[in-house]
């Protein structure tokens, strides 16, 4: 990448930026997640609610539609800000794209599990015995906490948004026919060599120094008999 890692205030405010919008991104990313993933389906009993099944599809469903519109978010937002901002390319713009790619998957993961949690806490309370509902989408390989008490640690398919973008951008550099990734920034091309003249690069003509080639190069046809 280039060795020109440090924007001016501008570049600076711009890379800020980027990764507030990449990680605002979070919100359709969950609310699509949402509406793909499926709900695990419930029964109510006398000692609560009960899965139905006892090995519901669900869960896994709901993490691999997590995992797929987070690598394919992280990757569309990593060719748009490569496309979008080809003058501002380098480490900078990747670290932009990529937290903000993780700042987005928390944010997914947070919407898509609140939308109908609170109607779901409702029916935990109040189903009837032996009526059935349904839990919200949620993530079983996902972590979030604070480590020591303040330090925030993040795991599992949250990670994923992050991943794609980081892949996705380290590809489109590797890729780069431009040395320092930026269009722009590029030394103007060596002119090409000048055409050679193609009289010389051939030779004389076969018929050049030739009175009867003078002749038809004239138009002229040579005479074989003189008039008297």
């Amino acid at each position: 990448m280039s060795e020109q890692e440090t924007p001016p205030r501008s570049g600076r405010r711009g890379t800020l930026l980027l990764g507030l919008a990449v990680a605002a991104g979070g919100l359709p990313l969950g609310l699509l997640w949402w509406l793909l993933a499926p709900t695990v389906p419930l029964r109510m009993t006398d000692d609560g609610a009960v899965l139905i099944e006892a090995q519901p599809e669900q869960f896994i469903a709901a993490d691999g539609w997590f995992v797929l519109l987070g690598l394919s978010f992280g990757a569309l937002a990593a060719v748009a800000a490569w496309t979008f901002g080809s003058r501002r390319r380098g480490t900078a713009q990747l670290m932009a794209v990529t937290v903000g790619a993780f700042a987005a998957g928390l944010v997914a993961w947070w919407l898509g599990r609140q939308i109908g949690l609170d109607a779901y806490e409702r029916l935990l309370d109040s189903a009837a015995v032996g009526s059935e509902f349904g839990k919200p989408a949620d993530l079983r390989s996902a972590d979030a906490r604070l480590l020591w008490g303040f330090l925030p640690m993040v795991g599992g398919d949250v990670l994923a948004p992050g991943l794609g973008a980081a892949v996705a951008y380290t590809l489109l550099a590797g890729w780069s026919r431009h040395e320092t990734l930026r269009p722009h920034e590029e030394p103007e091309p060596d002119p090409p060599w000048p055409a050679a003249d193609p009289s010389v690069a051939s030779g004389p003509h076969p018929d050049q120094g030739s009175g009867h080639g003078a002749e038809r190069r004239a138009g002229l046809r040579p005479r074989l008999f003189r008039r008297r």
